[in-house]
């Protein structure tokens, strides 16, 4: 039987800029990548989310970004290198301590935003995060995007990694993510978005925008929070793969 882990971005709601349903979210996915406020949310409010994906039984991970609250961390920035590692192992730590104080703990690191799609091809900004992931917790996962030079780096460096497919997003012929600036890249049908992950799960390859099959090896799934209807399509998601007997798991266990 075919296991896959569903994950999705949380923690990441303030008052004023609510973008998503944590809670509603939290009954779906079975790993939980948490804000660790440089993008979005706030103290309170990613403590309040890490408390209940403790309540859930949800693994947690971090997600760090870019300091970039005004522009959600989806801006790309040339940061050097031992400022990124700073601002990494920072986030890391603070997500450590709220998640620690709630009774639960950090296993595994998702990148954000622009972040994400940078190092899955910037060797130099790739070897920053893997070196702040060491220095932080050399236990904690990377899961990063499939096919991306990350992966490779946090491998060689001795840490574990989980590759991840993105239920909602269009890809290239070339495995990529087609960019959010694109008509056409963010998908709203679920039972379309549902389809494409029951065959990533059963036969590792999603469809790409010329039509042609691209290989995706993928232990993970990530159902977007803020996107529009974004918790019908993360039910109609995890539906389809349990009727197709695919097994819902985190892909990174709970520490002993």
């Amino acid at each position: 039987m075919t296991t896959i882990d569903l994950n999705s971005d949380l923690g990441e709601n303030v008052p004023d800029r609510i973008v998503g349903d944590d809670e509603a979210m939290l009954r779906v996915v079975s790993s939980a990548n948490v804000s660790c406020g440089f993008h979005a949310g706030s103290p309170e409010g990613i403590r309040a989310t890490l408390r209940a994906a403790v309540a859930q039984g949800v693994a947690i991970g971090a997600h760090p970004g870019y300091r970039d609250y005004e522009g959600f961390g989806r801006r790309a920035t040339d940061v050097d290198s031992a400022t990124l590692q700073a601002h990494v192992e920072y986030q890391l730590g603070a997500l450590q301590g709220l998640a620690a104080a709630v009774g639960g703990s950090v296993v595994y690191v998702k990148p954000h935003g622009a972040l994400y799609n940078t190092i899955a091809r910037d060797e130099r900004q790739a070897r920053a995060v893997v070196a702040a992931i060491r220095a932080v917790d050399r236990s904690l996962v990377l899961l990063g995007l499939a096919g991306g030079v990350v992966l490779d780096i946090a491998e060689h460096a001795g840490l574990a990694t989980a590759s991840e497919a993105f239920a909602d997003r269009a890809y290239t012929p070339e495995g990529l993510l087609v960019s959010r600036s694109e008509e056409g890249s963010v998908l709203h049908d679920p039972q379309l978005v549902a389809a494409r992950m029951v065959r990533l799960a059963q036969e590792g390859v999603v469809r790409a925008v010329d039509g042609t099959d691209v290989a995706v090896r993928a232990e993970s799934i990530c159902v977007h929070g803020d996107s529009a209807g974004a918790i019908a399509m993360a039910e109609a998601t995890r539906a389809a793969l349990e009727a197709a007997e695919v097994t819902i798991a985190p892909f990174a266990g709970p520490r002993a």
